[in-house]
């Protein structure tokens, strides 16, 4: 785990989709992925950085990396191996969360399952498999795939702006 929890409020929350002891694995990633998307309020944000996932419990919004980020510690706290992807979402249908424009990035989240390998879960659309998420970045945490990273050292009137353009084909 990534983050602290020292109230265990993840952890009880996260126990609470556990529907008996033994319990189906998919049926229960499926039930987190809705879980998080049905109790989470969908909101875009711009600033930089991410929530903890106590953060986004007690807020009850975030956006869709602070979705993955929850997503992604509440499986581990269940015993899961689980990593952030970062990448783009195709909603050229425009009937999905977590693109407001061409070129957006969209961040969700795949679990290991014993058997079945990397499986993909996107919270923010409460979807299970990748048929419309297009991968960039995979990592243990957010702030290893961060879709654009960098600096620049010079005059301050040189750089006004930068764009990014996708075309999905």
């Amino acid at each position: 785990m990534q983050y602290p929890d020292e109230a265990h409020r993840l952890r009880d929350w996260t126990r609470g989709f556990v529907a008996g002891n033994p319990t189906d694995t998919l049926a229960l990633l499926k039930d987190l992925t809705t879980g998080v998307g049905n109790g989470i309020f969908y909101q875009a944000r711009e600033d930089e950085g991410t929530q903890s996932p106590v953060e986004t419990l007690n807020r009850g919004w975030g956006s869709c990396r602070d979705f993955s980020v929850l997503f992604v510690e509440a499986a581990r706290s269940l015993g899961f191996g689980a990593r952030i992807v970062s990448g783009y979402l195709d909603n050229r249908k425009e009937n999905l969360v977590g693109q407001n424009m061409t070129g957006s990035t969209h961040a969700w989240a795949e679990v290991f399952v014993p058997g079945a390998a990397w499986i993909t879960f996107d919270p923010t659309n409460r979807s299970v498999g990748g048929f419309n998420l297009v991968p960039v970045a995979t990592g243990r945490g957010i702030y290893q795939i961060a879709p654009v990273s960098g600096s620049y050292a010079g005059p301050t009137n040189m750089l006004d702006h930068m764009s990014v353009e996708v075309e999905l084909r």
